[in-house]
Order: C-alpha cells, then sequence, then structure tokens
C-alpha cells in the first residue's frame, strides 16, 4: 500500500511540476499525440514521456515488483493504441482528466473519471469471465 501512496504522490507531484513550469496540464495522450504532430515544444514533451516510462523501468529494477502483464505484448500494444486513439478523440485523458481535472473540481473531468473507470471495470469483468480458458489471466 505504501508504494500505491508514493506512486500517486509522484504523479501529482509531477503534474504540478508540469503545470508550474510549462503551464500546461500533463495529459500523456495529449503530450504524445503533440510530439506526433510536430509541435513547437517537441523537447518538453519527449523528455516528459520518456520519463513516464523510465520511472516504470526503473521501478521495475530496483524492487521485486514488476508491472508486465500476463498477456501477449501484441494484444497490450493494440489495446493502448485503442486507448490512444478514443483519448485523442474525447479529447482526454485519464492522467488529464483524472489526476488534474479532478484536482481542479472539473465536472467534466469527474464525468470522465468515472466513465474511464466503469469501462476498465467492464473490461476487466469480460475479459475474466467471458474469455475464461483463452489464456487470458
Amino acid at each position: 500500500m505504501i508504494l500505491a501512496i508514493l506512486g500517486g504522490a509522484l504523479i501529482g507531484l509531477s503534474a504540478s511540476l508540469f503545470w508550474t513550469f510549462n503551464g500546461r496540464i500533463a495529459g500523456a495522450s495529449g503530450l504524445l499525440g503533440g510530439l506526433l504532430g510536430g509541435a513547437s515544444d517537441r523537447a518538453v514533451r519527449a523528455a516528459f514521456l520518456l520519463g513516464l516510462a523510465l520511472a516504470g523501468v526503473l521501478f521495475g529494477k530496483f524492487t521485486d515488483r514488476i508491472g508486465v502483464s500476463a498477456l501477449p505484448l501484441a494484444p497490450l500494444a493494440f489495446a493502448g493504441l485503442l486507448v490512444g486513439v478514443g483519448t485523442r478523440l474525447g479529447g482526454g485523458c485519464t492522467s488529464g482528466h483524472g489526476v488534474c481535472g479532478v484536482s481542479r473540481f472539473s465536472r467534466r473531468s469527474m464525468i470522465a473519471t468515472c466513465t474511464f473507470v466503469a469501462a476498465g471495470m467492464i473490461t476487466v469483468f469480460v475479459v475474466r469471465h467471458a474469455f475464461a480458458g483463452w489464456g487470458a489471466p
């Protein structure tokens, strides 16, 4: 539980620092979209996204806990792509709405975050029950 609290604190700190120094919401999908779309602040976007990836790698190296799924990489990558496209179409992502928007008491972000959580719960239920025996965990 302490790792979850520390992780949440680090996410909040990074979002706060990003806002303080860049005047922008730290929404990962928006940052990646701008990076791929040729935004003028590409170095800042790349550094933030690289930090996100490296944090997970370093966490796995220095602890006995790894965030690796038992599912094959290809379906996970495809799912990640679908999530990214959906968040760009929907105008926000879990980091932008769930961390930054909720902390500002944005009603739109609270509704979006509840929608994300509900979709995640439904997905877990379907994968665990509808696809039971197909190799899913």
